[in-house]
């Protein structure tokens, strides 16, 4: 400040002494001491010019070069400069962790203004909705999702339950259900959230298809033996009448026990890690578990007429649990014969496979499966004919036990049928649970 003055003196004096050197008169004089200190003004005008330009451009690495008197102008503002830019700095860092969490949420998330135009929304929620996030930002809400019963629910005042609605598929995906929920906040905004529900819905309807199938699986048998019972209390029968009501009774409870018992391997199954790489087992010795178990079954349902063979392959060990490959196999098998007529040819056997994995594969000569029914297999109690699978002693239950022994063994499933042909079934298992046998060891089991 006291720089200025000075300058401010030193030019009024300069300008009147110019005056005064050209004898000029006082008022002359006065006049060349305004036109100094006019000059000072102007001057001191660009320095603050500058200045204010300088704090425009916010930037203090720019600093104008001025005067002693402006140094501590200019130095306060750089250190309020810097100041404000780590400030700046830490709050776009926290938007930018909020944006992050805001696209990662899984469940939708959109926020509206008054007139209910979308100021932001997240990948998710334009997913739900079906509309593009760049392109929809600023546009009304209502003009994207027209759902009846999501307009009413806009248009009312209550938001504390959500509503659902059914979205459209895209071609070849299946319709979605989504959950929205309205909280209103500020002065007039909104914010919605959304969630899909498809997988909920489905678990439950699984769930209740599930009991009921349970139950009509159990109530048939039951029913049987109660009217057996009934009919044993209430006539005077025959010793021959009694020990044939005796052995169909017999028949129905042993179904109901392997119902109970598939039922209880499955809940076991979905219930427990699985199985690690400890046990190794030979598969000439499943296999020929298997076939065994094939050749009884077909003793009892068609008089042993099937057509059994093994085709075994080389031998090679599998990692796994011995009960679980052993329930797989025998299932697959098992429904080969039951749907395979009397005088069929049923083949199984265990073939390695390039990368190392190996694959057990089931082929008999039965009426084979439509297309339709193959992706619905393994679901628990479907069955392509019902009748014959209760004639033949069959759960419904069979290929869901395969399915589950399989993934957990870290495997897949396949069935391949052509109708009036036949079908095989194959289960493919990775190499990390398969091994070869070494020569010693494989001359001591074939002996």
């Amino acid at each position: 400040m006291i720089r200025r003055l000075i300058e401010l003196l030193a030019l009024t004096a300069a300008g009147g002494s110019a005056a005064l050197a050209l004898d000029a008169e006082p008022l002359q004089l006065i006049g060349g001491a305004g036109t100094g200190a006019m000059v000072w003004l102007m001057i001191d005008q660009h320095r603050l010019g500058r200045f204010r330009d300088w704090l425009r451009q916010g930037h203090p690495a720019a600093a104008p070069n001025l005067p002693d008197d402006w140094t501590e102008l200019v130095e306060r503002s750089q250190k309020g400069f810097k100041l404000l830019q780590r400030e700046t700095r830490k709050v776009e860092d926290r938007l930018q962790q909020l944006i992050a969490a805001f696209e990662a949420s899984p469940n939708g998330l959109l926020v509206l203004d008054s007139a209910e135009r979308i100021i932001l929304c997240n990948q998710a929620g334009a997913d739900h909705l079906g509309f593009d996030v760049k392109r929809d930002l600023g546009q009304h809400l209502r003009n994207l999702v027209r759902d009846p019963a999501f307009i009413a629910y806009l248009n009312g005042a209550d938001y504390s339950q959500p509503v659902e609605i059914q979205m459209r598929a895209l071609a070849g995906a299946q319709p979605s259900r989504i959950s929205l929920q309205l909280h209103a906040y500020g002065f007039g905004n909104k914010l919605l959230l959304t969630r899909d529900i498809t997988s909920f819905e489905l678990a439950d309807t699984m769930r209740r298809d599930f009991v009921a199938n349970v139950s009509h699986e159990i109530r048939t048998p039951l029913t049987v033996l109660s009217g057996f019972i009934e009919t044993l209390l209430s006539y005077d029968l025959s010793a021959e009448e009694r020990e044939r009501y005796l052995l169909l009774m017999n028949q129905q409870s042993q179904r109901m026990m392997t119902l109970v018992n598939d039922l209880l391997l499955l809940s076991r199954l979905e219930g427990t890690p699985a199985p690690g790489t400890a046990e190794w087992i030979s598969a000439h010795e499943l296999l020929d578990h298997v076939i065994e178990d094939g050749r009884v079954l077909s003793d009892l349902i068609a008089d042993g007429s099937h057509d059994i063979c093994a085709d075994a392959g080389p031998d090679f060990e599998l990692a796994g649990s011995r009960t679980e490959l052993l329930s797989a196999m025998s299932n697959l098998l098992s429904n080969a014969v039951r749907y395979t007529p009397a005088g069929g040819r049923i083949r199984a056997g265990w073939r390695r496979l390039a990368p190392g994995g190996a694959e057990y594969w089931v082929s008999d000569t039965g009426p084979g499966i439509e297309s339709e029914h193959i992706p619905r297999l393994t679901e628990r109690f479907y069955r392509v004919d019902r009748s014959r699978s209760r004639d033949t002693g069959g759960t419904g239950l069979g290929l869901a036990i395969v399915k589950h022994v399989v993934q957990r063994h870290g495997g897949q499933l396949r069935i391949d049928s052509v109708v009036g042909q036949g079908s095989t079934f194959r289960i493919l298992l990775p190499a990390s649970r398969i091994r070869s046998l070494d020569a010693p060891v494989a001359a001591a089991l074939s002996a």
